[in-house]
């Protein structure tokens, strides 16, 4: 009442909203002190007797031991692959194997809940992601491979398709149960048994995968899980695998193939990217910005189709960049458990580091930086959401793959010129334009050097769809009919009718 006396009038002050959390409950998962390797079937001890310590990203708070698999406990995962591949799995009628593989996928959709929290505490994503595009789209996988297994004929016509027969899988920390899907599903589809490492900080998840495959009653062996760093990874590579299928670093991808040169192994890599995200003068700005901010700042920026450049042509640049920063204004970074929080954690303190490396370069190099106000947590890794315009090409932040919440803003004047920025980079990945015109769309997608091209939306996922890159950004293809040939073999091409 003393207020609107103040007031000199009967209007009531605006009422000021304060921020409530929303935290998800964790005790739907429930964590192991200490876990085993996932080999024949059933958790073992690592022969090498090493463990060490996975954490949540967001606390520091360490979750639990994790097994370090030597040379020895790789070798024995193959041996058990290899054994379960030549019992019954290869020979299984395909339609036996598609029952599987939509078990595991009906599992997945009855426990999304349990898994989401998983991959948010072990990653640190905010739940909504892992709610709402890791976990369906997991699913989504098994479902679409399911229904390949048995038309693999179809798949490959005039072909005679047949199983590989181990596959060693190595996948990375940004999407731990998305990415295992892609891989295990066309795998098993095609007959194939599967040797399977996680990424060394989000092993959790694909360990708890592992009572999935319990409880779809998968043959022992056929899927194999073992944990570890870099040092499991080689000895991976090195093994008596008949494929291997990386997905990680261009570093690494190159560490491989010269390891693999020569030996007649199979080899997919899916590796960094620096993609452009265009915006021509005719899109609807509005939308556009949510795509900036859906291209680069989902995940954190940990993506490798992140939209980490973003060429804007000149006769908007200033409209663009005052409405991307007021969005960005009301970004929530912070516990990634809690259902309003748009940006998480950063998945390890190496990743933060890096990320602050180059961000210090790019403003030693002379490009401006914006960040909206944030307080962040006192605990874990955090990183502001971060726009850096006045780039030139040469800037390491336009070059090199930042892979955190940092976006870079160059300009172009004509469609020639964007297209001439766009593909001066190494990576070859993926690419946004955002046009009202089909015609610029079409012409654009004909020479941009990527992958995977996004029409007026950004980091849009089908299983049905094709996924991967050029140049240094890797080569081979996942997801779609595209993503089953590179485990199978072929006896040769037949003539029609033949």
């Amino acid at each position: 009442m003393a207020e609107l006396e103040q007031r000199g009038d009967r209007t009531p002050a605006p009422a000021k909203w304060e921020y409530a959390s929303a935290p998800e409950s964790r005790e739907i998962v429930n964590l192991q002190e200490r876990y085993g390797l996932f080999v024949g079937g059933e958790f073992i001890e690592p022969r090498s007797g090493e463990y060490y310590r996975t954490l949540d990203p967001s606390s520091e708070e360490p979750l639990a031991e994790i097994p370090q698999a030597g040379a020895e406990d790789v070798a024995l995962a193959v041996r058990t692959a290899r054994d379960a591949f030549e019992d019954g799995w290869s020979a299984a009628a395909p339609a036996e194997r598609a029952k599987y593989l939509y078990r595991i996928a009906r599992i997945l959709q009855e426990r999304s809940r349990e898994f989401a929290v998983l991959e948010s505490l072990n990653g640190g994503k905010p739940i909504r992601e892992s709610r709402d595009v890791d976990l369906p789209l997991a699913a989504a996988h098994f479902f679409y491979y399911a229904g390949w297994a048995d038309k693999l004929e179809y798949a490959f016509p005039h072909r005679r398709p047949k199983s590989l027969g181990v596959a060693g899988q190595i996948i990375p920390w940004n999407f731990p149960l998305l990415m295992l899907a892609w891989k295990i599903a066309p795998a098993l589809a095609a007959g194939n048994t599967v040797v399977l490492k996680p990424a060394e900080t989000t092993p959790l998840s694909a360990l708890l995968f592992c009572d999935v495959l319990r409880q779809a009653e998968l043959p022992p062996g056929v899927v194999n899980i073992i944990t570890g760093d870099g040092a499991t990874g080689a000895a991976l590579v090195k093994s008596d695998v008949d494929k291997i299928a990386f997905t990680g670093s261009t570093e690494v991808g190159k560490a491989i193939q010269r390891e693999l040169a020569g030996t007649g192994k199979k080899l997919t890599l899916e590796l960094g990217g620096k993609a452009a995200n265009i915006i021509f003068d005719d899109c609807a700005l509005d939308q556009a910005v949510e795509g900036i901010v859906n291209g680069i700042y989902f995940n954190q920026g940990h993506v490798c189709c992140a939209g980490s450049r973003l060429l804007v042509q000149e006769s908007i640049y200033e409209p663009l960049i005052e409405k991307l920063k007021r969005r960005l204004t009301t970004l929530r970074v912070g516990d990634p458990l809690d259902k309003n929080t748009d940006v998480g954690a950063i998945n390890s303190r190496q990743q933060l580091e890096k990320i602050e490396e180059l961000v210090a370069a790019g403003k030693e190099e002379g490009a401006e930086i914006y960040q909206p106000p944030c307080r962040l947590p006192e605990k874990g890794y955090w990183f502001i959401p971060t726009v850096f315009t006045n780039v030139a090409q040469s800037y390491r932040i336009a070059q090199e793959e930042i892979f955190g919440p940092v976006l870079s803003v160059l300009t172009f004047r004509t469609p020639d010129e964007a297209i001439e920025k766009a593909n001066n980079t190494p990576y070859g990945l993926s690419a946004g334009v955002w046009t009202e015109k089909g015609s610029r769309i079409l012409w654009m997608a004909q020479r941009l050097e990527a992958g995977v091209i996004w029409a007026n939306t950004y980091n849009r996922f089908d299983p049905a769809s094709p996924f991967g890159g050029y140049k240094e950004s890797g080569f081979g293809r996942e997801g779609g009919r595209h993503g089953l040939e590179p485990y199978l073999d072929f006896d040769g091409a037949e003539a029609f009718g033949g």
